[in-house]
């Protein structure tokens, strides 16, 4: 019975493999595509089997606090925001470039996961995904915990807590030339002089 079981399931997964290479073939591998029905499937039961059932029954040792939410959003808005928004949504210019595109951490795609879940997404990624391993290589991060209890948070961010984080976003190259352009141009620095300025000068 058992080996008509496992037959049973190798033909399942050969069967699903076979149909996602076949949408595969006929959609190509644009990663500005949403993921097929059988993509997003087999992405979810990938996440599911690649955390630990012991890492799922971890709790959260942090308790929820402004100085904690301070901490976290500091954090979220410089490593994550740049895919995931300051707001959890992932609609920014990488992460809707990112295949498979990062979830609405606002909804229940995410909220319902457990603590330790979170914590292990977080800290070790996911293969095959845009998700990176953060954190130090320890069992217990507390700043990993941290970021567990803000995304527990994110459903009922403020627009001030927003606003907030935006300041803590990286700059760009380009912001960074823009705010050295504007230094010399209040500095007087010559090189900053307007096309006018040097045209008088002649």
């Amino acid at each position: 019975m058992a080996k008509k079981l496992t037959l049973i399931a190798l033909l399942v997964g050969l069967v699903v493999v076979c149909i996602y290479a076949s949408v595969t073939v006929r959609r190509g591998f644009s990663t500005r595509d949403s993921p097929s029905t059988v993509e997003a499937f087999v992405a979810q039961r990938t996440r599911d089997m690649a955390i630990p059932a012991k890492a799922r029954r971890m709790n959260n040792p942090v308790s929820a606090s402004p100085e904690v939410y301070a901490d976290a959003r500091a954090h979220f808005a410089d490593h994550c925001a740049q895919c995931h928004a300051n707001n959890g949504g992932g609609d920014t210019p990488i992460g809707r470039n990112l295949y498979p595109k990062p979830p609405d951490m606002r909804l229940a795609q995410t909220q319902n996961m457990s603590d330790g879940e979170l914590y292990y997404t977080i800290q070790y990624g996911i293969r095959m995904s845009g998700m990176p391993a953060f954190g130090e290589p320890v069992d217990n991060d507390q700043d990993t915990w941290k970021l567990v209890t803000f995304i527990r948070h994110l459903p009922k961010l403020s627009e001030q807590e927003e606003t907030e984080m935006q300041h803590l976003n990286p700059k760009t190259p380009d912001e960074i030339q823009e705010e050295k352009d504007e230094e010399n141009f209040l500095k007087g620095d010559a090189n900053s002089a307007t096309p006018a300025t040097t045209m008088h000068h002649h």
